[in-house]
């Protein structure tokens, strides 16, 4: 089935299962930036719209209903992802103080209500729409299980990788042993093999050349994908 007949049954759906204020959202807020981020987004990477609803409804901290583009709730609605699509003109030029506090507060109260709120920009979605399905790819893994087969060691590299990214420096032997609660020469090998498979580079210092910290390669978005 095409992505216009897919997306077409999507919303009909939707349509059919709401009344109201609810209803009559989807007919006006669902319209050319959320169908640009289904048609080159989410329908290349996902490939289907089951878990995913437009238009959703949440309260903010007032009490007050708030629209957001998308919802993602698989797993029963354990998993509460929020996405929406920013352009610059409405989210940025045109917002005045109020209403900029408003949005900051909106996203802390839904942090705390257990969504997890994603923004996009209009901009990426219609121009570097490989960025979003990139970002949106690492998002969905930390809630998906790896497609079969999957090793403990492809597990363990893509939580070093993250390690890598998050420390926000290079890493060095140490982080790896206390964040896996391993001795020192396995966290070696661990980096050693990323090194070897180019997503890391080691630092060699002294005049023994011995290695003392790792950087990230370029291009470690990739490792994701």
């Amino acid at each position: 089935m095409s992505f216009e007949e897919q997306h077409k049954a999507f919303i009909e759906g939707h349509l059919q299962k709401r009344t109201g204020e609810r209803r009559s959202r989807l007919e006006r807020g669902h319209r050319h930036a959320e169908i640009l981020f289904l048609r080159q987004i989410w329908w290349l990477l996902v490939g289907h719209f089951e878990n995913l609803h437009p238009e959703y409804e949440v309260m903010d901290w007032r009490g007050r209903s708030y629209f957001a583009d998308f919802a993602w709730l698989p797993l029963n609605g354990l998993v509460k992802l929020l996405i929406e699509i920013k352009g610059f003109n409405t989210h940025v030029r045109d917002m005045d103080r109020p209403k900029y506090s408003n949005e900051l507060n909106r996203e802390t109260f839904l942090h705390a209500m257990g969504y997890h709120v994603i923004s996009f920009a209009y901009d990426d979605v219609e121009q570097r729409p490989e960025l979003c399905i990139a970002l949106l790819r690492m998002v969905l893994a930390r809630y998906q299980s790896s497609p079969p087969p999957v090793s403990r060691a492809q597990l363990a590299e893509k939580e070093l990788i993250r390690l890598a990214i998050t420390i926000a420096r290079p890493i060095r032997r140490m982080d790896v042993v206390k964040h896996f609660d391993i001795d020192a020469k396995t966290a070696g090998l661990m980096l050693a093999k990323l090194c070897d498979k180019g997503w890391l580079v080691s630092a060699e210092r002294g005049k023994r050349e011995r290695i003392l910290n790792y950087e990230l390669a370029h291009g470690v978005l990739n490792y994701f994908n």
